[in-house]
């Protein structure tokens, strides 16, 4: 039995399988991982993404932070990909209770993902320093310089910037899905990114999976591990 096969079986025989995902899982519908620095970087930014997706430049160079958020961030033609389209279908089966993320583009849902944790926000939702109203990712894209509301605010993206603490709710309920879940599957991320990836410490169930490229620091105590694609892997069972 290839490892294919033993996915399959061991989705098969599962009643709660929970998904914890990361950038991986979005490169395939053509979304960069922004700390893979390209050849045209430094032409174009004085400081590594780290420092712009932060607190403290969003705060101070804000004009800067929008210049930068608006070229690498905001992939809004990019389309779900097979394991997307996978993770959809296991929910509806009643097989897969959650997705946790740590991606903020929105493509769990477009793919029609329901009960979706997204651990770092969304470019989707925007929202009002200073009073709080709703902004869509259209409104960011259609506005110059530093996006105000029309009371005067500084529109803020609904996404956890460096320094940031995660939500409290979605915290929770990802711990709650993941305590419950007999099978977890984590898939595309090298789970070096905390807290998010502190999360899966509260899995309790059957069957650890494993997929992504790279070795991530949870390898030996999978019960399933596969190095490649997740798209290229779910698209198959």
């Amino acid at each position: 039995m290839d490892n294919i096969e033993k996915l399959a079986d061991i989705v098969k025989n599962s009643r709660n399988i929970v998904f914890f995902g990361g950038a991986g899982v979005s490169t395939e519908s053509g979304i960069p991982d922004f700390r893979s620095v390209d050849g045209l970087y430094n032409q174009q930014w004085d400081y590594p993404p780290e420092t712009i997706l932060s607190h403290t430049f969003f705060v101070h160079k804000t004009e800067e932070f929008y210049r930068f958020y608006r070229a690498k961030m905001l992939c809004l033609d990019a389309k779900p990909n097979a394991a997307h389209l996978k993770l959809a279908q296991l929910e509806e089966q009643g097989k897969l209770s959650a997705v946790v993320t740590q991606n903020i583009d929105g493509l769990h849902q477009a793919a029609g993902s329901k009960r979706v944790y997204e651990l770092h926000g969304s470019v989707l939702r925007n929202y009002c320093s200073k009073c709080g109203k709703f902004h869509d990712v259209e409104y960011i894209i259609n506005s110059q310089g530093i996006p105000k509301c029309e009371c005067g605010g500084i529109v803020k993206p609904d996404v956890v910037l460096y320094e940031e603490s995660l939500n409290d709710d979605t915290v929770n309920g990802a711990v709650s899905s993941i305590a419950a879940a007999d099978t977890l599957i984590i898939g595309g991320t090298s789970l070096n990114v905390y807290p998010a990836a502190g999360l899966i410490r509260y899995f309790r169930g059957n069957n650890l999976v494993i997929i992504n490229m790279a070795p991530t620091q949870m390898d030996k105590q999978a019960d399933l591990l596969i190095c490649d694609r997740i798209g290229e892997v779910f698209s198959r069972i």
